[in-house]
C-alpha cells in the first residue's frame, strides 16, 4: 500500500468516525445551511463589497478582495485541476453515504469553501476583531461542515485553512505596501 493509499484510508476512517459520532437530524439540517456560506465565496465577496461602501472599512474590503482573488487563482483555478483529487464519497472503500448536498464535479484538494472562508475571516480578525471573531466562528463551522458532509478529506480542509490564512496575511501586507508606495502614508 502506497503512502497516499494509507493516508486516504486514515482520512476515510476519520470521516467515518465523524459520521458515527456526530451524525444527527440537527446537524443534517444545520451543516448544509452553514456550508452555503462558502458556496463560490459569494457570502464573503458580498461582505467585502459592503465594506467597500464605507470609508472606515474600505481598506479591509480591498484586503478581503485581494485575499479572495488570490485563493481563487491558486486554489480553485490552479491546484484543484492540477491535483485532481477525487471526493471522499467517490473513493474506493468509502462508506456508502447519502449526500446532504449536491455531488461536486471539481477536485477535492484544497477545500475552496474553507479557503475562501478563512481568507475573509482572517482579514477581518486582523483588521477588526469585533467583525473578525464572529466571521472566524462562521469560517470554522464552514470548514467542519465540509468534513461532516463527506465532501472533503481532512487534508483538503487543512490545506484550505492554511492557504486561507496565508493569503489573508499576504493581502493585508500587499494592500498596506501599495497604499504606502502610492500615498506615502501608513494605512491604519
Amino acid at each position: 500500500m502506497t503512502f497516499l493509499e494509507q493516508l486516504t484510508a486514515i482520512e476515510l476512517n476519520i470521516l467515518n468516525w465523524i459520521q458515527d459520532v456526530f451524525s444527527c437530524a440537527f446537524l443534517d439540517w444545520f451543516f448544509p445551511l452553514i456550508t452555503k456560506l462558502g458556496d463560490h465565496g459569494i457570502f464573503w465577496i458580498a461582505v467585502a463589497v459592503i465594506l467597500l461602501f464605507f470609508k472606515k472599512t474600505r481598506a479591509t474590503g480591498i484586503m478581503m478582495g485581494v485575499a479572495l482573488l488570490s485563493g481563487l487563482l491558486v486554489g480553485n483555478v490552479t491546484l484543484k485541476p492540477l491535483i485532481a483529487r477525487i471526493r471522499p464519497y467517490d473513493t474506493v472503500g468509502a462508506r456508502d453515504i447519502t449526500l446532504l448536498v449536491e455531488r461536486l464535479t471539481d477536485g477535492s484538494f484544497p477545500s475552496g469553501h474553507t479557503l475562501a472562508s478563512l481568507e475573509a475571516a482572517t482579514v477581518l480578525v486582523i483588521r477588526d476583531k469585533r467583525l473578525g471573531i464572529p466571521a472566524m466562528i462562521a469560517a470554522i463551522l464552514v470548514a467542519l461542515s465540509r468534513l461532516y458532509l463527506y465532501v472533503h478529506f481532512p487534508t483538503d480542509v487543512l490545506a484550505g485553512a492554511l492557504l486561507g490564512v496565508l493569503f489573508a496575511f499576504f493581502a493585508v501586507w500587499i494592500v498596506k505596501f501599495v497604499w504606502k508606495k502610492t500615498t506615502g502614508k501608513e494605512l491604519q
